[in-house]
């Protein structure tokens, strides 16, 4: 599983010209998933997120999670996390997980964070337009492998 986590000031999603999400503060998060992804491994990446202290204190270190700054969270499923470009000018996409073993995945992802926080999503495989302003910008890649 790779996450992209960006820290927002806003950010939205738009499928056929509808909102379909919209948050504040936060963080926009991109999500990749691939075949050999499982339970445990979202698990630890949802508990990860809570956690991620990447909001300014009082002082301006970036010392405070997304709960503390009371952020929400909008969660895009993105297979082309999972392009490998090693031969040629076009990305082959054979790492990211077919749709019947990732949307569980994901749907589990947002259902763990929204015990905690607020949660918007996009909708799984759909033809989606983002729309986020950066915050600093501070932008951190989660990969499973590296856990």
């Amino acid at each position: 599983m790779r996450l992209v986590v960006q820290r927002v000031k806003e950010a939205s999603v738009t499928i056929d010209n509808n909102v379909v999400g919209k948050i504040n503060k936060g963080f926009l998060i991109y999500v990749g998933i691939t075949d050999t992804d499982t339970e445990l491994e979202v698990e630890k990446l949802a508990k990860k997120i809570s956690t991620l202290r990447v909001f300014e204190d009082s002082e301006g270190k970036m010392n405070l999670d997304i709960k503390k700054v009371e952020g929400e969270i909008l969660v895009i499923s993105q297979f082309t996390l999972y392009a490998d470009m090693k031969r040629g000018n076009r990305p082959s996409f054979i790492k990211a997980a077919r749709p019947e073993h990732a949307i569980p995945l994901y749907e589990l992802f947002i259902s763990l964070l929204r015990e905690n926080h607020h949660v918007e999503a996009g909708v799984f495989g759909a033809d989606m337009k983002i729309h986020s302003i950066n915050d600093g910008p501070v932008t951190i890649i989660y990969d499973t492998e590296d856990l």
